[in-house]
């Protein structure tokens, strides 16, 4: 029981940017290169380390512990195209040209993408669509 009270009591703590992964960094550096961060964070569960970054306009990044991103969520503004891969923006595009992606989320299993039209569309590792959410 002590060991599981430790653990949540460290679950989330400030970090300096330079304590990312250094993929996350990059990142960082490739994609928000004009933005200030306002707060980076490690965030532990009990098997899982993310980081998360949020920046001073909004928008907020999430890594995992490889510093291979997880989430990137700009709700004010587009995600950066680079981050989305080339099969979901022609999609995206093709058949909603006035929305555009604010927020893109994926794991083993999908990748979930947020329009700024409020539909969710769920993509699987082939980027075929699976689901349609509003």
């Amino acid at each position: 029981a002590l060991g599981i009270s430790t653990a949540c009591a460290d679950s989330d703590r400030p970090i300096d940017v330079a304590q990312l992964p250094q993929k996350a960094q990059q990142f960082i550096q490739k994609h928000f290169a004009g933005e200030k961060v306002a707060l980076a964070k490690v965030e532990r569960d009990f098997l899982e380390v993310r980081y998360e970054v949020i920046f001073t306009d909004g928008a907020k990044a999430e890594f995992y512990k490889d510093g291979e991103w997880k989430e990137v969520d700009c709700r004010y503004s587009s995600v950066p195209a680079a981050v989305v891969p080339a099969q979901i923006a022609q999609y995206v595009s093709g058949h909603y040209p006035d929305a555009s992606i604010v927020q893109i989320d994926r794991d083993k299993h999908d990748y979930e993408v947020k329009l700024s039209n409020g539909l969710e569309l769920t993509f699987d590792l082939k980027f075929n669509l699976i689901d349609i959410d509003d």
